[in-house]
């Protein structure tokens, strides 16, 4: 039956051209799409981690969901002793702490209310590699009075590197504190609505402004974005759950989540379209295919053939013309997209950032196969109505059509 099929499928061979290159073309098509598609959740996701989050968070308990009220009522005593607990682990590639204030930033003409964090620059600089420096450079752990500003706060108060600024603001005792800095920098990252309010200054500074030797957080930066969940737990297990909460990338950014769904879903209805596109092109060859053959049909039943037999030829043709068409368009799909990836997509900045980037397709293993079993599903399906409507045929009508 199989030497039959595959006469059968070169018989007509521009129909069989044809007929294929709707296949390939639906194939690399899916690939094509699917490795775009990924390729933007991994660029969002790193974007995401190298920008602000890190991969892992380390709070107080209760802290994310109180702490917007009451921020110094949820601090990290003592961080130095967590940090040497989760530190030694071969995944992780740096460890920090976090000191969260909000304050009014003055440049001695107008006021402007910012959310500020003291960080460990030499460590934010390792992790922060999503993050670019506008103007000035790059806050440094000398800096014990410099202050980075965000490009938005930087543009309302019209500050610049060299300029003095100075924050103001309640102390966690309740009094009112201020300090003088100097304008190192202006950054810019994946937010722009973090950047119209951000700005950071050292950790010691930070904690002098407060009057607290606390941390709001500890930042974990692994080296492989795949291993969080593993090292999330194996820090779980090392922190008293009573006091501390760990969270990972992914429960800190709700964007990215939502991001996720929204192509996801859009990429399934695509490959609904494309299914449907195939299905009803190989529809089209496959009848013009068996109406011209019924008289032959006939004959094979008259000569002993059973109704079955017919119908399993016509699958088997169909799923020879699908394997071949699906298994060459995934090829051409990866083809392409090395190509592509080689040469780059340069994109636009995405909703509520001013970063472009330039995207690739990332040829994935099972965006492959998944690709190539919608291109033979495709095309069995388009088979199985006409090869069931000749099976059913009888024999005496179907001999009149010779």
């Amino acid at each position: 039956m199989l030497k039959l099929a595959l006469r059968n499928t070169v018989r007509h061979r521009a129909r069989t051209a044809l007929t294929l290159g709707v296949i390939v073309s639906g194939t690399a098509a899916l690939v094509l799409t699917g490795g775009f598609v990924e390729d933007v959740f991994v660029q969002l996701r790193e974007a995401t981690i190298h920008s602000q989050l890190g991969h892992i968070q380390i709070f107080a308990h209760g802290y994310r969901e109180h702490g917007a009220g009451s921020p110094y009522d949820f601090l990290i005593d003592r961080p130095g002793e967590i940090v040497s607990s989760v530190a030694d682990n071969r995944d992780i590639d740096i460890v920090m702490a976090r000191l969260s204030f909000t304050g009014m930033l003055n440049n001695g003409r107008t006021d402007l209310a910012v959310i500020g964090e003291g960080i460990e620059p030499d460590k934010e600089a390792r992790l922060g590699t999503f993050v670019t420096i506008v103007a000035g450079r790059q806050l440094a752990a000398k800096d014990t009075f410099g202050i980075l500003l965000g490009e938005g706060v930087a543009r309302a108060t019209r500050l610049a590197p060299g300029d003095r600024a100075t924050i103001l603001l309640n102390t966690t005792g309740g009094a009112l504190n201020t300090l003088d800095f100097d304008v190192v920098g202006v950054f810019r990252s994946f937010s722009r609505e973090y950047d119209a309010h951000a700005v950071r200054v050292t950790l010691p500074a930070a904690q002098d402004l407060l009057r607290a030797d606390s941390v709001n957080a500890i930042v974990i930066a692994l080296k492989d974005t795949e291993a969080t969940g593993t090292v999330a737990e194996r820090v779980k297990s090392k922190l008293d759950p009573r006091r501390y909460d760990v969270r990972t990338w992914r429960e800190l950014a709700d964007f990215y989540d939502k991001t996720v769904a929204l192509y996801g879903r859009q990429f399934a209805v695509l490959e609904v379209i494309i299914l449907v596109a195939v299905l009803l092109s190989v529809a089209n060859s496959v009848n013009m295919n068996v109406y011209e053959r019924t008289g032959e049909f006939g004959t094979l039943m008259a000569l002993g053939n059973h109704a079955s037999t017919i119908f399993k030829l016509v699958v088997a043709e169909n799923l020879m013309l699908g394997g071949t068409g699906a298994i060459v368009g995934g090829m051409l799909g990866v083809l392409i997209g090395w190509l592509v990836s080689a040469i780059g997509i340069p994109m636009p900045p995405p909703p509520n950032s001013d970063v472009g980037y330039t995207a690739v397709i990332r040829v994935s293993l099972r965006d492959v196969a998944a690709a190539i079993s919608i291109g033979v599903v495709a095309t069995v399906l388009a088979a199985l109505l006409p090869a069931r409507r000749v099976a059913r045929m009888a024999v005496v009508e179907a001999l009149r059509r010779n």
